[in-house]
């Protein structure tokens, strides 16, 4: 019989597959009954709220998608909202309503606007927190009979997603479901202490199961942790990588352990609490611990500091919450160039962009504050696909040019591509060298004329114009100056 640790180290020899390294974006879609109502406080960020000192600062989450758990604050915005709009009708009926909206939904026409924009996967939420299952699931649930949709919203997605040519992954969240359990969640001791027991560790693993049986996701992506411990883990995870040799799995697949128990009492809970404060602001958000097995990490709403070992993802909605939030206003929306900033320095330090899509609930249909973001993200990585797909990291991610403008780089072979955002009319790249080979052009090959001084290397961008977003300049045969700025992004 093999043992734990001899499974986990079979796990580990798994190399994490070119097509997801390649990828750079993915598309993220949360569609669930809490899109019906579409209501969270706008005021704070995730981040913001796990570095604050306020008891119970999840309760004020910025998440639409948490609704079920918010309405257990009795003075939680969420709270005050849905006693004013819907009186005391409870979480449940909005599934009803959701499913209603089925008939007005379109699965080819969101996977033609998601593989628009150039993402070569699509990661669908098929059961969140509250426990909704967005596919006819055959596994009995204990509380809730027919918690589940009556079609197949997974196997349709899947389909439509394939079609369009892009890989599907299955959303499970395993260390949550609050049909199991209803304990309030208002900070990170209570995250700990709300994972189930019981019946609900079967329960997980055998929908798990389920997905990956029926649907084969090249993405099994877990949140939160996962409510078994690891000897029974490490075979499912085995069972998945057999299913599908090259699927890839995130970094939430922390599995349950006894000492976790500690969180029922008060000192452990504000040692927890104190610690995972501490952690938020070192991280600036929100950035999991790691497990002992994944492919990928999935720091959610931050970009690391610099070039990763690590395969990594930076998860974020389009406001935010990843659910639909029909509260945000036009400023709670990311910008143009912010948006197309974030995928380059994300690309740049050798990781992916896992963008959300929260569709209405009431219609099924994307809001126009986030297609108009799909159409931004497809123009820019359709002009500079070169640049991005396929690409890995240079010797340094990036940093600023000597006349104060940022610069990330890019590398494919020979080839090293400098997005810049500058509206000089030269740039002064102080962290490359020119070689005797060296060459300089635009994307449509329009030489760039550049000098190679001590302060780096000047190029003449006069003609470069002021279109919208970063630009690129393809550098060949050049070489980093400072070799001791490869770890991460020069100063």
């Amino acid at each position: 019989m093999v043992s734990a640790r001899q499974q986990l180290k079979e796990l580990r020899r798994r190399p994490v597959p070119a097509w997801w390294l390649d990828a750079k974006l993915g598309i993220f879609v949360h569609w669930t009954p809490a899109s019906v109502p579409a209501f969270a406080p706008t005021e704070r960020g995730i981040g913001e709220l796990l570095m604050s000192s306020e008891p119970d600062p999840l309760r004020r989450t910025p998440y639409a998608e948490w609704y079920e758990n918010s309405l257990r604050f009795p003075d939680s915005p969420v709270a005050r909202h849905h006693r004013a709009t819907y009186g005391d009708r409870p979480y449940t009926e909005f599934a009803r309503d959701w499913e209603d909206t089925l008939e007005h939904w379109d699965p080819r026409r969101w996977a033609d606007a998601f593989a628009a924009t150039g993402a070569r996967y699509v990661v669908l939420v098929c059961k969140h927190a509250d426990g909704y299952c967005l596919w006819p699931t055959e596994v009995p649930h204990p509380h809730r009979p027919r918690w589940h949709s009556r079609r197949d919203v997974v196997g349709e997605m899947a389909a439509a997603v394939r079609e369009a040519g892009m890989r599907f992954g299955c959303y499970y969240c395993g260390g949550f479901d609050w049909s199991f359990d209803d304990t309030p969640i208002g900070s990170m001791s209570d995250v700990v202490r709300a994972i189930p027991r019981g019946a609900y560790p079967g329960y997980a693993e055998a929908q798990v199961r389920e997905l990956i049986d029926r649907y084969q996701p090249s993405v099994l992506w877990n949140d939160v942790a996962w409510p078994s411990r690891p000897e029974a883990l490490w075979p499912l995870l085995a069972d998945y990588y057999r299913t599908v040799p090259d699927g890839v799995i995130n970094d939430r697949w922390m599995p349950w352990n006894p000492l976790l128990g500690a969180a029922r009492f008060d000192l452990a809970r504000r040692v927890i609490d104190a610690a995972s404060r501490m952690q938020a602001r070192h991280d600036g958000g929100l950035i999991p611990p790691r497990p002992p097995h994944f492919n990928h990490r999935t720091p959610e709403y931050v970009s690391l500091p610099r070039i990763e070992p690590t395969p990594w993802e930076l998860v974020r909605g389009m406001d935010r919450s990843f659910a639909h939030n029909a509260a945000s206003g036009p400023d709670d929306f990311v910008g143009r160039d912010e948006l197309l900033w974030q995928l380059t320095d994300v690309v740049a330090k050798g990781g992916n962009l896992l963008v959300n899509v929260g569709p209405r609930g009431t219609d099924a249909q994307i809001p126009i504050e986030q297609t108009e973001r799909l159409e931004w993200l497809g123009a820019f990585v359709s002009g500079y696909r070169d640049a991005l797909v396929a690409t890995r990291p240079w010797a340094v991610a990036g940093s600023t040019t000597g006349e104060g403008d940022e610069v990330r780089y890019t590398s494919r072979d020979r080839t090293v591509h400098v997005f810049l955002r500058t509206t000089s009319p030269t740039a002064t790249l102080r962290d490359v060298g020119s070689t005797p080979t060296t060459e300089a052009h635009l994307t449509d090959g329009v030489p760039v004329p550049f000098d190679d001084r001590p302060t780096g290397l000047v190029l003449d961008l006069a003609h470069l114009g002021t279109g919208r977003g970063p630009s690129v300049v393809v550098l060949r045969d050049v070489r980093p100056r400072a070799v001791a700025q490869l770890a991460g992004l020069g100063a």
